[in-house]
């Protein structure tokens, strides 16, 4: 073997070989007689690896790398023109680099140049000639067979093609939208991570991106795909078509009401008034499939602000199923007995909507929090006069909508630990249906002609909190008070963030991450370098579907006060809710991990060498 040969072999002569630097030039590799030789040589350089193989008259060049898993592709055999890798036994076309298997990814190919003398010349560039639509399509496979180490790997490739995040976050919702017969938790967990995108660094943001979409391949897998319907030929006026789809959902008529909806959106009907139409419709019924239906439709709105509401008619379709099938709080003995909160609310929804700007006081309501305080009673009938009292004195809906919110966060705020550990998500319901009623009614706004029947959510939010009343007893007390000065803890921000980080690694920190929140608010730290570290802390983990809804409520909420005193509980509460949850297994994030190390080019094989 020539000097020359064993370099390109993996010898340690690549210092008395002149290679041209810039890969985007053909380089000298090898001479046919060499290569026919042997079968099969490697070129390294300051490019990937190149594997060179003779096959039957013929000379190819691929990227050394399994797209799989990195395994190096000079250790596999060759047959009938097709490349095996030994590690998982990825099969490829040798001609093409085109995979067998799906789930491997095509290898990459360079061209290659045979010129005078028996030379060998190849061009060390990988890459696709539209990078975007490759990886579009690669992702469009991962959804659609369910496979997290391509879906990972296509949105990290999207992302460094220049794709933005909406444009992901809308071909993943889009997908779902398509593949499922209605809105599951896989598009709220998208939706949820597509508002927090915001606060995170280029690396979550590809972590975020792979969980919503990998949550939605979940819930598509071996499900029924959406079936299309049509609006209506004539095009009725909104009161009409509110009063059709309020009927179709109380007798549980889906195809009419789906109809319905793509009606109003054909007409051109505003996001406003589609809010108008759906969440009346949603709540003649009580707090319907225990909080999830109410705030599964928010979400959907919510999905069109990031992807665009020319989409209307795609996804919206896809939250009525459950609007019509979701059984209502009316149904539970728990609201009949002993107390019929369902008539109190009735009676009281009657009156609620006719109630708001009634009063000259009307821009100038600001007891939010005295009306959070009278929310979190022991008398159902005391609470809804609270909320009615506050509507004749001048609240918005949107008012008493962020009161629920902050009190159903202290539910949560102040959760007892000696209640089982599924108690968590009563609370949580509670606190992430609050939300999802503020942020409907924010929606609606002004906007609708008729009074808001949208708002008799408050009524049902405010009940639901009633009885979950007994989560805090005994309270838990909040950081700083009965004494607690928190003036143990570090001083430092990043000193503060790292210790919350260091409690999610161990389980039931409870106590410990609230203290840790508390104390980088109160000093005035910056609040979304802490939203950071939380969604940091959420990512890394195999997260359940109920710990993105209080992240991304949380946060909604916190904004709406700010960091103050009522501010700060709310960011407690996701803590708390956080650190009784982790940590977790954390396979994902090393599916992640795997996919970022390959699309930047590591041989993952020799890494795990190198750390085992």
């Amino acid at each position: 073997m020539t000097a020359l040969a064993e370099w390109r072999c993996g010898g340690s002569l690549s210092d008395e070989v002149p290679m041209d630097n810039e890969t985007s030039k053909f380089v000298r590799a090898s001479i046919l007689e060499e290569l026919k030789a042997k079968g099969r040589l490697v070129v390294h350089g300051r490019h990937r690896p190149v594997l060179l193989v003779y096959e039957a008259g013929r000379v190819f060049a691929l990227d050394n790398r399994c797209p799989h898993m990195g395994f190096p592709l000079e250790r596999g055999s060759i047959e009938d023109g097709i490349l095996t890798c030994h590690w998982h036994h990825a099969r490829f076309e040798l001609a093409s680099g085109c995979t067998f298997d799906l789930w491997a990814d095509d290898v990459p190919t360079c061209p290659v140049e045979i010129r005078a003398g028996g030379e060998i010349w190849v061009k060390p560039v990988f890459g696709y000639a539209d990078p975007v639509g490759h990886w579009r399509q690669r992702l469009e496979d991962g959804l659609a067979h369910n496979l997290n180490l391509v879906i990972a790997k296509a949105v990290h490739g999207q992302l460094a093609a220049g794709q933005s995040s909406s444009d992901v976050v809308r071909q993943v919702a889009l997908f779902g939208t398509r593949n499922r017969d209605g809105w599951d938790t896989g598009l709220t967990i998208l939706t949820a991570l597509g508002q927090l995108l915001p606060f995170l660094s280029e690396q979550e943001l590809h972590l975020a991106l792979f969980h919503g979409a990998r949550r939605v391949a979940a819930d598509c897998d071996d499900a029924a795909p959406s079936r299309e319907r049509a609006p209506l030929a004539s095009r009725p006026d909104l009161v009409t078509l509110k009063r059709w789809l309020r009927r179709w959902v109380a007798v549980r008529h889906r195809d009419a009401a789906e109809r319905t909806v793509l009606t109003a959106i054909a007409g051109g009907a505003s996001p406003a008034a589609l809010a108008d139409l759906l969440f009346a419709a949603e709540t003649d019924r009580a707090y319907a499939g225990g909080g999830h239906s109410l705030d599964f439709i928010n979400k959907a709105f919510e999905s069109l602000d990031v992807i665009g509401w020319e989409h209307a008619a795609e996804v919206l379709p896809s939250i009525v199923g459950q609007m019509v099938a979701a059984r209502g709080a009316e149904e539970r003995t728990a609201w009949r007995q002993p107390i019929d909160l369902i008539a109190l609310c009735q009676q009281a929804g009657r009156e609620l909507p006719h109630l708001f700007g009634m009063s000259e006081n009307v821009r100038n309501w600001s007891d939010h929090v005295t009306l959070s305080e009278s929310l979190l009673g022991d008398d159902p009938a005391a609470i809804i006069d609270a909320l009615t009292a506050a509507a004749r004195d001048g609240a918005s809906p949107a008012d008493l909508g962020r009161a629920l919110a902050y009190a159903a966060a202290l539910r949560v705020a102040r959760f007892g630990t000696a209640n089982e550990h599924s108690d968590w998500e009563t609370a949580h319901h509670v606190f992430t249906y609050a939300n999802a009623v503020h942020q409907a009614l924010k929606r609606i706004g002004g906007e609708a002609a008729d009074p808001v029947e949208a708002v008799r959510g408050l009524l049902h939010g405010a009940m639901a909190l009633y009885l979950a009343r007994y989560l805090n007893v005994p309270p838990a007390s909040l950081p700083g008070e009965s004494g607690d000065g928190l003036d143990d803890l570090p001083v430092a921000a990043e000193e503060i963030r790292a210790a919350l980080l260091d409690t999610f690694d161990r389980q039931q920190q409870i106590g410990a991450a609230a203290r840790l929140v508390a104390r980088h608010l109160t000093l005035g730290h910056p609040p979304d370098a802490l939203i950071a570290t939380l969604a940091h802390a959420l990512l890394r983990e195999d997260a359940g579907f109920h710990a993105y809804q209080m992240l991304e409520a949380g946060v909604r909420q916190f904004h709406e006060w700010g960091n103050c005193d009522q501010g700060r509980h709310i960011l407690i509460a996701v803590a708390r809710y956080l650190a009784a949850h982790f940590p977790t297994q954390r396979a994902l994030l090393q599916t992640a991990d795997i996919a970022s190390r390959l699309t930047r080019g590591g041989e993952l094989h020799r890494e795990m060498q190198e750390t085992g």
